[in-house]
């Protein structure tokens, strides 16, 4: 159920992202989401913005991305949606693309390793 301010309960957040109750608190403690605000009985509660922060963060989490990288790209998206046509914050956001591409790449082999593994051992089986 949504909250009556129109804001997600922790729970309903999990529900939506698909990350654990103790995963988003994590993320909360290391200062990369914050709830927007607190229900009178001091449930957390979060916004769309907090619920997209957590989503971006999910996406990072596989490609190997530090916290430290995280909240910096968080903090650049922030700052893009106020200012996009700031160039200095444009070619940051390209660093951190270029980044994400060599690391799907790497991810890529990686996997390519793995399947050419399981078929030799699928061979060995026939």
């Amino acid at each position: 159920m949504v909250a009556r301010t129109g804001l997600l309960q922790i729970g309903q957040v999990a529900e939506r992202t698909g990350l654990s109750l103790r995963t988003i608190r994590f993320y909360e403690e290391n200062g990369l989401v914050r709830p927007t605000s607190r229900s009178g009985g001091g449930f957390r509660l979060y916004s769309d913005d907090d619920v997209a922060r957590l989503e971006v963060i999910k996406r990072m989490k596989p490609l190997g991305f530090r916290l430290e990288e995280m909240q910096e790209l968080l903090t650049l998206l922030a700052d893009l949606t106020e200012r996009p046509e700031d160039a200095a914050l444009t070619d940051r956001l390209r660093m951190f693309h270029e980044a994400a591409a060599a690391r799907v790449h790497a991810l890529r082999e990686q996997l390519d390793i793995a399947e050419r593994f399981a078929a030799d051992l699928a061979g060995r089986l026939d």
